[in-house]
């Protein structure tokens, strides 16, 4: 089943009309000119080593590949994407930092040996995009959620965790999310992701936002850096396609 979702991505790929790309793909991608399309929207690209994207050299585990990205050295930047060619569901995320620095720290799935990127778009309207190649196994997106195993999912699903303290002139937040995250490319089990995540201070103003995607590893642990706020907490909200709420309160830490 994953070889035919991967052969009509490529076929959907090949059928785009794919706008002019910087020539120079670091990795040669084939996939890159319908990635700046449908990632990016098509629009004004420069390859940026400015941008920071930190994986491992290998992993044994398709299921979970740890991404750093770090862009704060664009300066402004209002969104930043994290994506993989190969994969059938190529982005992870999309992340609107807000109030927050430009980096952050996820898990994602990989389905096969791909380019990781990152793309940080600047305040002029310009994407810049950097990133690393991945040697991985194959089948990270098309294998059953390990979640799923555990004799009390269902009491766990949505449950989120997390921590906020003070860090080098920023506030650092970890928070967790249950969830199985299925891609929908395991036979008889639907897509079922959270799709958006919103951290908020104590008088609700929101900070950032993350648009998720079922390509991020199950029960999603996220490290953001917040720009530093007199909050004494944090709320956390987010929702899955199934319409399913959850939220959490974080009191800030000495």
């Amino acid at each position: 089943m994953q070889w035919l979702r991967l052969i009509c991505l490529a076929a959907l790929c090949s059928a785009l009309p794919a706008r002019a790309a910087p020539a120079g793909d670091p990795f040669n991608s084939p996939l890159w000119p319908n990635m700046h399309k449908l990632m990016l929207g098509g629009n004004k690209v420069v390859f940026d080593p400015k941008v920071k994207v930190t994986i491992p050299e290998r992993v044994e585990d398709g299921h979970f590949v740890p991404v750093t990205v770090d862009a704060r050295e664009l300066g402004e930047v209002r969104e930043l994407v994290l994506f993989a060619d190969y994969n059938p569901i190529p982005r992870a995320l999309r992340y609107q930092p807000l109030a927050a620095q430009p980096r952050l720290s996820v898990a994602m799935r990989v389905n096969q040996a791909t380019p990781i990127r990152a793309a940080a778009l600047d305040g002029k309207g310009v994407w810049h995009v950097s990133g690393q190649w991945l040697d991985a196994p194959g089948g990270g997106c098309a294998l059953p959620s390990q979640t799923r195993s555990t004799t009390d999912w269902n009491s766990l699903l949505g449950r989120v965790s997390g921590r906020a303290w003070r860090e080098d002139g920023a506030l650092r937040v970890r928070l967790g999310v249950m969830h199985p995250m299925d891609t929908g490319l395991v036979s008889n089990v639907a897509r079922f992701n959270i799709e958006q995540l919103d951290i908020r201070d104590a008088d609700n103003r929101l900070l950032a936002r993350l648009e998720t995607d079922a390509s991020l590893a199950e029960n999603p642990l996220f490290t953001l850096h917040l720009r530093p706020t007199s909050t004494p907490l944090l709320r956390a909200s987010s929702q899955d396609n199934d319409g399913n709420h959850y939220t959490a309160t974080l009191p800030l830490a000495p």
